[in-house]
């Protein structure tokens, strides 16, 4: 609606985890750096935490560009909030099984575990890595649930693992994860995001809005900081923010999003 009038080719703050907007902060940059590591070194398991918005998921999005489709072969699973039986299932449909038992009281998890298994070992005999994230891993409750992601773990060879973990979600996940000390035990690395600070707030807006092809300043100095103090740094609430504040610039036909419009945009929101 409002991107002609800004001279925007697309819409720059969209809350989607598009990998083209990354703004590669210090933090993020470093955070993208272990994951791969934990991936191409085949360290078994990997965490990465964060408050709600920071951006976990968009970063994984950004490794798995840096992943080539003819080596790796990828189970992303985006809703844990299953039972163990039904994530081992979901598991092994994403690796490519099919013809899978559709009722609870057809599953057993030695059955899962046998087939998840044997794609494994086929996929290193044809040269292929294999790769599970598991995305909101902070909604599992069912301790149940991360022993079988432990026991997916002991898939090994006298070498390697044949399977890398990646676990994503808020910072309860890391609380969760210490129950289980063994699931601990095969976790190579582990890293937290936080917030952006104001310099960082500027330049992930500045970014967003080069990558749409708007080079010229959109907000005003005052916008930018009102934007910080009201987002808190959090990318997914900057991107509610200026979506609104450009919005409400085009209403208004202003040429430069000041502290006034960002704060009416604020309001509107309810935050």
């Amino acid at each position: 609606m409002y991107e002609e009038y800004w001279g925007l080719k697309e819409k720059p703050f969209e809350n989607t985890p598009d990998p083209k907007f990354l703004y590669l902060s210090k933090q993020h940059e470093e955070g993208l750096s272990r994951l791969l590591y934990v991936v191409k070194e085949r360290k078994g398991a990997g965490i990465l935490t964060g408050v709600f918005g920071c951006g976990k998921t968009v970063l994984a999005q950004a490794l798995l560009k840096e992943l080539s489709e003819n080596i790796y072969r990828i189970a992303l699973i985006n809703n844990p909030h299953l039972k163990a039986i039904e994530l081992l299932r979901a598991i092994g449909r994403q690796l490519g099984a099919e013809d899978l038992p559709q009722r609870i009281t057809e599953m057993s998890a030695d059955f899962f575990l046998e087939l998840i298994e044997g794609i494994l070992l086929n996929n290193t005999k044809d040269g292929k890595e294999t790769l599970l994230i598991i995305d909101e891993a902070h909604i599992i409750k069912d301790e149940e649930v991360l022993e079988e992601l432990r026991l997916l773990l002991n898939f090994q060879s006298e070498k390697r693992f044949l399977l890398t973990l990646l676990l994503l979600g808020q910072p309860e996940l890391s609380k969760r994860i210490q129950k289980n000390k063994q699931l601990v035990q095969r976790i190579a690395m582990g890293f937290h995001l936080t917030p952006l600070n104001k310099k960082e707030t500027k330049n992930y807006i500045i970014h967003r809005l080069n990558v749409a092809q708007r080079p010229k300043p959109v907000f005003s100095e005052d916008g930018l900081n009102s934007i910080y103090e009201n987002s808190g740094g959090i990318p997914r609430r900057i991107n509610q923010i200026c979506d609104i504040g450009l919005l409400t610039g085009f209403s208004k036909k202003v040429e430069r999003i000041d502290k006034k419009i960002i704060q009416e945009s604020v309001d509107s929101l309810g935050i």
